[in-house]
């Protein structure tokens, strides 16, 4: 039996999650801790998470998808590379320690950090639509590196797809965190689904916290909007920022087990 002190503070940490990952990913890092520091099982917590996770994300969906903000090609061929990437990550999770790669990304963070707060001018409002070998090349090299992170490790990802597809496949910022949406919903039911099925997820929970993320998510998609590039570049240094500091006391400051 969730407690209703339980129920509160998970669902003020979903609702403020919902809204930061709606603009820049990283609401995981706000949920998870929540969820664990009131005392729900790892599993159930997962659960609970990915539940909620998946019903806002599909909110802020719907809402860039009205706005016309989603690239669907790259969406859809970057969902199926994120996922068969996240298996084998998983995969891979089981042979090797991952202490190695959350030093090293503690290290790489600043950098990401860096560039997300000076970005180039001439991409910020970039809405050609993606083809040719941006499409069929950079984006499944960049959804299956990122899938394999996300099965192997996994916070921050949504920070990275939308940090990958603005730099590196050259979207412009607000398409990216709304394209990343699409990416991230399809990684989300995925799991979710598997959670259902084995039984993890704490329904007295789960529900009141996908109503705070649905709305959460809704508020932040409208911050997209309406704000521009702008609130995507300041929320995503939030973002990495949880991260840095998450990897940096999980790393190198928690006292050994």
């Amino acid at each position: 039996m969730v407690s209703l002190s339980a129920i509160l503070i998970c669902c003020g940490a979903a609702l403020v999650a919902g809204f930061i990952d709606a603009i820049a990913g990283g609401g995981g890092l706000i949920t998870l801790p929540a969820l664990l520091l009131t005392n729900v099982p790892a599993h159930n917590a997962l659960a609970c998470n990915k539940i909620s996770a998946a019903l806002g994300t599909a909110t802020a969906v719907g809402t860039f998808a009205r706005s016309h903000l989603i690239q669907w090609r790259l969406s859809l061929v970057g969902v199926v590379f994120a996922l068969i990437g996240s298996a084998a990550g998983a995969q891979i999770a089981l042979m090797f320690d991952n202490s190695l790669l959350g030093k090293i990304l503690v290290c790489l963070l600043p950098l990401g950090m860096a560039a997300t707060l000076l970005p180039k001018k001439d991409m910020a409002h970039n809405l050609n639509v993606v083809g040719g070998p941006r499409l069929w090349l950079l984006t499944p090299l960049v959804c299956l590196l990122i899938g394999l992170y996300d099965g192997f490790y996994g916070p921050g990802t949504g920070s990275f797809i939308i940090l990958a597809l603005h730099f590196i496949v050259r979207v412009g910022l607000i398409q990216a965190s709304a394209t990343a949406k699409v990416i991230n919903l399809g990684s989300n039911l995925a799991a979710a689904v598997s959670f259902i099925m084995a039984g993890k997820v704490l329904w007295s929970l789960a529900l009141p916290m996908a109503a705070a993320s649905i709305a959460g998510n809704w508020l932040g998609s409208r911050t997209v909007v309406r704000v521009g590039p702008q609130a995507v570049r300041r929320f995503l240094a939030v973002s990495l920022g949880l991260l840095f500091c998450t990897l940096l006391y999980e790393f190198f400051l928690a006292p050994p087990l």
